[in-house]
């Protein structure tokens, strides 16, 4: 399994995952064997016990449930999170909506969608004074040339 978790060893702890195309049709699947490995990690689920069953799985997308989530560190967010926040500047005004985020190397950029156009910000302080998953938004800065009029 390719794993887009910061720490992969997280999934040593799980008893059972949620597997299917999307988060809506996932089911729920015991887990029996957990190894992490340099190229990701390898679950050993139950009722996939040959190369036919595990080709019959290949794309599809893990999840877990709320209760096995491992919580981020303060100020830290799911991706999840902040996607469909509202974006507001630093005077209120409406911005746009968080459309995705992109995992960069140098750090995570935030894809605003305003008006059908998107608008990149770096998620560093610099920009990003505040976000705030419960009231549904995200408040930056934006400088000179970040936002077409």
């Amino acid at each position: 399994m390719r794993s887009f978790a910061d720490s992969p060893g997280r999934f040593g702890r799980l008893k059972s995952i949620f597997l299917g195309p999307d988060e809506r049709t996932a089911r729920e699947i015991q887990v029996e064997v957990v190894r992490v490995e340099e190229r990701g990690v390898r679950l050993k689920l139950v009722g996939v016990d040959d190369r036919t069953a595990a080709e019959k799985i290949v794309g599809m997308l893990v999840f877990v449930d709320a209760k096995n989530r491992v919580k981020p560190p303060p100020g830290r967010f799911f991706v999840h999170e902040v996607v469909g926040l509202r974006v507001l500047d630093e005077t209120g005004r409406v911005v746009g909506t968080v459309r995705e985020i992109l995992k960069l190397p140098g750090q995570d950029v935030y894809v605003i969608e305003r008006h059908g156009r998107d608008i990149m910000v770096p998620a560093v302080k610099e920009f990003v004074q505040e976000i705030d998953p419960v009231a549904g938004v995200i408040r930056v800065r934006l400088i000179e040339g970040m936002v077409e009029e």
